[in-house]
């Protein structure tokens, strides 16, 4: 099914992820940090904030939990219009994109561990349904790792913690990958094309540090769900490190 099948199922139209750096810091939402007994009314609640809601998938054996799955996020897409990267926490990603691309995702982010074969068929699955793809490193793995997909990718996702695991702190070697991510993008001519989303870790203490290493988005979950004014939590990581 296409995504205009989607639309014409029931499901809200989705929007085509068309997010690229633009001197802006970017805001995605982990809906696994929403309180996931009310979801529908946490997504309606950011929406006019999100630039995009990320949604982890995880099948207990690349990472140690179980996290959402393609009818929660077909059920959750009729609810909001903003973008959706799902990011797939799973040791054979090509299997499950064609479900998630039904749910709903608009771009979906594979690991370079799961092995060059099946990233390869994932992202080209990905972009057979006119959705955009993106790759993910966990920290031990060298950010080396990306450059045979940099051509087909929209967006490279970098952990900053243990894949899998809520609350952990920032690790001290982030930003410094950061750094080698975005100076690689910069000789490959891929700068402004590439979004940079830092995942893990996300604090306002360590917002300013991973905009100054090059990171364009991060995936905020507490930051956000505990803020007492969304408005003012969002125009300041918006405001972080903003160019004219």
């Amino acid at each position: 099914m296409d995504r205009i099948g989607k639309a014409a199922g029931g499901v809200a139209p989705v929007p085509r992820w068309n997010i690229k750096p633009d001197g802006r810091l970017l805001a995605e939402v982990s809906l696994w940090s929403a309180d996931l007994a009310n979801l529908e009314r946490d997504l309606e609640r950011l929406s006019p904030y999100a630039d995009a809601f990320h949604l982890d998938v995880a099948d207990a054996h690349f990472a140690p939990d179980l996290l959402f799955f393609p009818d929660l996020v077909a059920a959750l897409r009729r609810h909001t219009e903003s973008p959706f990267h799902v990011h797939l926490m799973v040791e054979k990603p090509s299997k499950l994109v064609d479900r998630f691309v039904e749910a709903g995702a608009d771009l979906i982010t594979v690991h370079c561990e799961t092995g060059r074969v099946d990233v390869r068929e994932a992202i080209s699955r990905i972009r057979t349904h006119d959705c955009a793809a993106g790759v993910a490193l966990r920290l031990e793995t060298p950010v080396s790792a990306v450059e045979p997909y940099l051509q087909q990718v929209s967006a490279v996702l970098l952990l900053g913690t243990m894949p899998g695991v809520k609350g952990r702190e920032l690790a001290s070697e982030a930003c410094g990958r950061i750094r080698s991510l975005a100076g690689l993008l910069e000789r490959e001519g891929l700068r402004s094309q590439v979004v940079i989303v830092a995942d893990g870790g996300i604090r306002t203490h360590t917002v300013p540090q991973l905009r100054a290493a090059g990171a364009d988005a991060v995936v905020a979950g507490s930051l956000v769900f505990q803020a007492e004014d969304l408005s003012k939590t969002f125009a300041w990581l918006h405001s972080v490190g903003a160019t004219p």
